[in-house]
């Protein structure tokens, strides 16, 4: 008798609220939300560094370092081993990124789902259109100005 061994392949991991993310495509798209944060930087639990910045980029590269300077965070997912998705009482997530003895908590300042709706990020089919408008009021200038 032939059973046919396929082995069950496990799902994906669902994690809400809390966890431990290790997949850097993971780690990317939850923190690509964030702007403007205060961080935390710890060594052996003790703070070495804190204050308030804003992410500018996220990216992950062996060749290249985790830099925070002048409010600017530039933020390697190379140099770290996880990601710990915490939850505080008031329901505020915030984000640790741990490598060995240290880590990088990242406490966003600004609610991305706000900044979602914002009039600054305006979509490309919207800034699209606009563009058009204003080519063609150019154009009706143009050509109101060759008429006289």
């Amino acid at each position: 008798m032939s059973h046919n061994l396929v082995p069950q392949s496990l799902p994906a991991p669902c994690i809400i609220d809390s966890g431990l993310v290790v997949n850097k495509d993971d780690m990317r798209r939850l923190l690509g939300s964030l702007k403007r944060v205060y961080y935390i930087h710890s060594l052996d639990c003790q703070v070495q560094n804190q204050g308030e910045g804003y992410i500018l980029e996220i990216f992950a590269d062996a060749q290249q370092a985790t830099l925070i300077a002048n409010h600017s965070l530039y933020i390697n997912l190379q140099s770290f081993d996880y990601l710990h998705l915490h939850q505080s009482p008031d329901q505020e997530t915030y984000f640790d990124l741990i490598q060995d003895n240290r880590q990088l908590r990242l406490m966003p300042l600004s609610n991305s789902w706000q900044d979602r709706e914002s009039p600054d990020d305006l979509d490309e089919v919207a800034l699209e259109a606009m563009l058009n408008q204003v080519l063609a009021a150019k154009w009706d200038v143009q050509m109101d100005d060759d008429e006289f």
